[in-house]
């Protein structure tokens, strides 16, 4: 991990550990997990969210307020609406896509949940992703949830990530295989 990243993981943490504490205190656990759904897709959809976060032109006064009236207009908690507006004064925004995944990996911990990230070439269909979700659950020993996304160059299979492990059953990697044993036999 280089240097930036590492500062920035330590920023978006700090904020995600303050926050998880504040929503167990007060109860609003289940509006925070929401709130980070909203905030994830509006980071995967929006790419003028993306470069607002991230824009060293726009002045602190200027980013809190567009910040709160995003929140506002999302319907973010006030726990969220709050630390959102404490980030942009301190112009820390960022470190948000960070901050998502540090603030859903303390929940997941708090459940004694995993995440896994499942990459496929075409969608799963609910029951697919039910069962992939019972397989990995009894292989880890706690409960697994799954975080789909689909990647047609896979052609098909799966890539499977749970925590530092994994699973890589694309036929794009077995044609790479056979690829690279061809190259050395002939």
């Amino acid at each position: 991990m280089s240097e930036a990243a590492s500062i920035s993981a330590g920023i978006a943490g700090r904020y995600a550990q303050a926050v998880f504490d504040i929503a167990t205190e007060e109860g609003t656990l289940p509006a925070v997990e929401a709130d980070l759904e909203a905030l994830e897709a509006a980071l995967a959809e929006s790419s003028d969210f993306r470069d607002f976060i991230a824009s060293p032109l726009i002045g602190r006064e200027e980013m809190g307020a567009a910040m709160a009236a995003i929140a506002e207009r999302m319907g973010l908690s006030r726990v969220m609406r709050n630390t959102l507006g404490l980030m942009a004064q301190k112009r820390r925004l960022f470190v948000l896509p960070q901050f998502v995944a540090a603030l859903r990996a303390l929940i997941a911990r708090s459940r004694g949940e995993i995440t896994a990230e499942v990459v496929s070439a075409q969608p799963l269909s609910p029951e697919q992703e039910r069962r992939l979700a019972a397989t990995l659950s009894e292989a880890e020993g706690r409960t697994v949830r799954l975080r789909t996304r689909t990647d047609p160059s896979l052609i098909g299979g799966l890539v499977v990530r749970l925590g530092s492990r994994m699973i890589d059953t694309s036929v794009r990697t077995k044609l790479g295989r056979i690829g690279n044993m061809m190259k050395e036999v002939g």
